[in-house]
């Protein structure tokens, strides 16, 4: 699994309405777990079928989508659901007037002017992408209002997007190009900040539901990203993976957790040794809990439960 930032290319030097080409990251980990869910969704891209992929933090499904949109070989947007978005914010609104004016002057004793006022339209994120036939990529997309995420339906089903009426010369709809496609990610429903979504939504998607990776890939990460040594990373990992298990009141450290003490420890090598208070110390800030964020564990035995996995990761081997 990926867990670095993705690359973007923005068009022609670019970034035209936020309109990037999606790259993969220099520091991606590819395994084989990640190219079975990457050939999956590729598949029901190519069907037409929106991709929806979910799963507690931590998980790497903003760089999964970033990944499997670099497939697609065309532009993408991006966009991150909130709970301020109004439809207008997708889609897009009028932004102002142009005004033309003729003037006839062939007959030099007469003269004749016309003018013309029209209301100018600005195409948001989503719209360009109906139009022009890019990748959507909506990040976290319970984090906006159901109903301003109901304009999705008619573009995932019929393939129109409805646009406010905009006079008689107008179409107020755009027929979505063939090449469009749409990546969602979301964080499970019990996380703060995100919002219901109709099930009618959910109907149109095809949802991917995403796990911690293997033990052994998330070495790969926290070395790659890190820099720390393959024994420590090993460490570290297994030091995130079995606090982590004890997940009753809460889902555990991501390898988020295994990163930061990795480049915590690459240029602390001599304190990464579990007799050093300065190592007990951020173990306990990085493993336990975090009570600003709403999680809850008794101190007291949390911080006995990781001083038992520090103790069992670093026992001599017999």
């Amino acid at each position: 699994m990926e867990h670095a930032e993705p690359n973007a290319t923005a068009i022609d030097g670019k970034s035209r309405n936020g309109t990037f080409v999606p790259e993969p990251s220099d520091k991606f980990v590819t395994t084989p777990a990640v190219e079975k869910v990457t050939d999956r969704s590729l598949a029901y891209l190519d069907a037409r079928y929106p991709v929806h992929l979910t799963g507690v933090t931590g998980t790497g499904k903003t760089s999964l989508a970033f990944h499997i949109a670099s497939h697609l070989d065309q532009p993408a947007v991006l966009l991150h659901g909130d709970s301020e978005f109004e439809r207008s914010d997708l889609v897009g609104g009028e932004v102002g007037y142009r005004k033309s004016q003729v003037v006839d002057n062939f007959i030099s004793s007469v003269l004749k002017k016309s003018e013309n006022v029209r209301k100018v339209w600005q195409d948001k994120r989503l719209a360009t992408a109906c139009r022009e036939g890019y990748t959507l990529i909506y990040d976290e997309f319970t984090r906006s209002r159901a109903d301003t995420n109901n304009v999705l339906l008619s573009i995932l089903e019929e393939r129109i997007l409805s646009l406010p009426a905009r006079g008689k010369r107008e179409k107020d709809y755009i027929r979505v190009h063939p090449n469009f496609r749409a990546i969602f990610t979301s964080n499970t429903r019990e996380y703060a900040g995100t919002h219901d979504t109709q099930s009618a939504l959910f109907d149109r998607l095809v949802t991917v539901e995403l796990d911690h990776p293997d033990r052994q890939t998330e070495i790969q990460i926290t070395q790659t990203r890190s820099g720390v040594g393959e024994d420590a990373a090993a460490k570290i990992v297994d030091l995130v993976r079995g606090v982590r298990a004890r997940n009753e009141d809460y889902h555990g450290p991501s390898v988020r957790a295994a990163i930061l003490l990795g480049r915590v420890f690459a240029d602390r090598e001599d304190e990464f040794d579990p007799n050093s208070a300065f190592f007990l110390d951020v173990c306990a800030d990085v493993l336990r809990p975090s009570r600003a964020a709403g999680e809850t564990s008794d101190e007291g035995s949390m911080e006995e439960y990781i001083q038992t996995v520090i103790d069992e990761v670093f026992k001599p081997v017999q």
